[in-house]
């Protein structure tokens, strides 16, 4: 899915990012707000992922809608 569309409808797509990435909390994801590459950020944060990682994860997540 094109990412803006993500983006743009953020609420919608924040729980399943809760869902995907349990470690996030509501404040995080406000916070990212569909902002890509604050989300990257956060994976690499809270879970220790290289920015690869998590660039690619976002990309299987987006994938799925």
């Amino acid at each position: 899915m094109n990412w803006d569309t993500i983006e743009g409808n953020w609420k919608q797509f924040k729980g399943k990012a809760q869902e995907q990435w349990g470690k996030l909390t509501n404040d995080d994801l406000d916070v990212i707000a569909g902002n890509r590459e604050q989300l990257a950020g956060k994976l690499q944060e809270q879970y220790g992922k290289s920015k690869d990682e998590a660039e690619r994860e976002i990309d299987e997540w987006a994938g799925k809608y």
